[in-house]
C-alpha cells in the first residue's frame, strides 16, 4: 500500500512503495510549480511504477515556474542524498551549475516533460512525451484546420523561459513562415501567462482587446488553454474564436461537450512518470544502460528506444481530443 506524508513547509508530498526496503533507491520528482493539474497524472505514473518496483518516490515543487525557482529544491536534494533527480526544468540554461552538482554527487539527473535545449550535457538523460520537433507543426495545423486556415491567430504560452514552450513556439513560426499552405495566417502575438490561472486569464482578455480580428488562439500549456477556453465561454464566442492547444482531457472535457473548444491535443503524461520510474530503477540497478541506441522493455509500454542525446519518447505522436473521444480518457 502507497504511504501519503504532507510536507507542508515544501508544498509537496511523498509516496513510496508499502514494502520499500532501506536500500531502495529514492527518486524526487521536482515539477515547474505547485497547484498545476498536469503534474497529477504525472506524478501518478511515478507512484503507481514505485508501487510495483524498488523504488521511493517524493514530489517537490516550488509556488511559481520561475527560472530559478527549482534551486533550492534541486539543493535540498543533493543535501539529502537522493539516488535520481527528475525535473521539469523551469529553464533551459538557470539550472546547469546546479545539475553539474548534482551529478557530482553520483545523482541521476533526468528532465522530464521537457528538456534543456542547448544544455543536454549538463543532464543524463530526458524522458520526453513524443518527438518535440513536431509539436509545432502540429499545433499550427490544428489551429488551422478549426480557423480554415485563413485569419489572426495568437499564441498564449507559460513563461518566456520555459523551455519546452519555447521549442515548441520556434517550431510554430517556422511552420508558419515556411509552409505555403499557412500563408494566409498570421501571428499576431505571443503572450505568456506564466502558468497561472489568473494571469493566463487577463492575457487573453487583453487579446481579444487588442485584437478585435482574432481568429485563432494556440495555448501550448494546461494552464493556459484552460483559461483562454473559459474567457471564450464566458463571452459566448466560440463561434468566432477557436481556442486550442495542448491540454488534460480531465480538465477540457466541459468545454468540448459544449461546444467551446473543437479540439485540442496532448500526450499521457502519466506515461511519462512510468516510464522515468523503470528508466531511474534500470540505470540505478544495473539492468539497463543509459547508451544511444539501446532498447529496454517497460511494461504496458513495450520496447522503448534511446534516441540521439539520450532523448527517450513515450508515444509517436500527439494523441488529438474531440467530442468523438474526449471520454475514452480519464486524466
Amino acid at each position: 500500500m502507497i504511504k501519503k506524508t504532507i510536507l507542508s513547509t515544501l508544498a509537496a508530498f511523498t509516496l513510496a512503495s508499502g514494502g520499500a526496503f532501506s536500500d531502495d533507491i529514492d527518486i524526487v520528482f521536482i515539477g515547474k510549480n505547485t497547484g498545476n493539474p498536469y503534474f497529477d497524472s504525472l506524478t501518478q505514473g511515478f507512484v503507481e511504477a514505485c508501487d510495483v518496483i524498488a523504488c521511493n518516490f517524493e514530489f517537490v515543487a516550488p509556488a511559481t515556474a520561475e527560472a530559478t525557482s527549482q534551486i533550492p529544491f534541486i539543493e535540498a536534494q543533493i543535501q539529502r542524498g537522493v539516488d535520481v533527480i527528475a525535473i521539469s526544468p523551469n529553464s533551459p540554461d538557470a539550472l546547469n551549475q546546479v545539475f553539474d552538482a548534482a551529478r557530482a554527487k553520483d545523482i541521476l539527473v533526468l528532465t522530464v516533460n521537457g528538456d534543456i535545449t542547448g544544455n543536454e550535457e549538463h543532464r543524463d538523460a530526458t524522458i520526453l512525451p513524443t518527438d518535440f520537433t513536431k509539436v509545432g507543426a502540429d499545433q499550427v495545423e490544428m489551429v488551422g484546420s478549426l480557423i480554415g486556415y485563413e485569419g489572426e491567430i495568437a499564441i498564449l504560452s507559460a513563461t518566456t523561459e520555459a523551455p519546452d514552450q519555447n521549442f515548441w513556439i520556434e517550431g510554430m513560426n517556422k511552420t508558419l513562415e515556411t509552409d505555403s499552405k499557412y500563408s494566409k495566417m498570421t501571428l499576431v502575438a505571443t503572450v505568456y501567462g506564466d502558468d497561472q490561472p489568473e494571469k493566463s486569464t487577463t492575457e487573453m482578455e487583453s487579446l481579444l482587446a487588442n485584437f478585435p480580428n482574432l481568429k485563432g488562439v494556440i495555448a501550448p500549456t494546461t494552464v493556459g488553454i484552460a483559461a483562454g477556453a473559459q474567457v471564450v465561454q464566458s463571452r459566448g464566442i466560440s463561434d468566432s474564436v477557436k481556442v486550442t492547444g495542448l491540454g488534460l482531457p480531465s480538465e477540457m472535457r466541459d468545454f468540448i461537450k459544449d461546444g467551446t473548444v473543437e479540439g485540442f491535443q496532448l500526450w499521457s503524461p502519466y506515461n511519462e512518470g512510468w516510464l522515468a520510474a523503470h528508466f531511474s530503477v534500470g540505470l540505478k540497478n544495473g539492468s539497463m544502460e543509459n547508451k544511444v541506441g539501446g532498447t529496454f522493455e517497460v511494461p504496458n509500454l513495450g520496447t522503448i528506444t534511446i534516441n540521439p542525446g539520450n532523448s527517450i519518447n513515450t508515444q509517436a505522436a500527439l494523441t488529438t481530443f474531440n467530442a468523438a473521444n474526449i471520454d475514452d480518457f480519464n486524466f
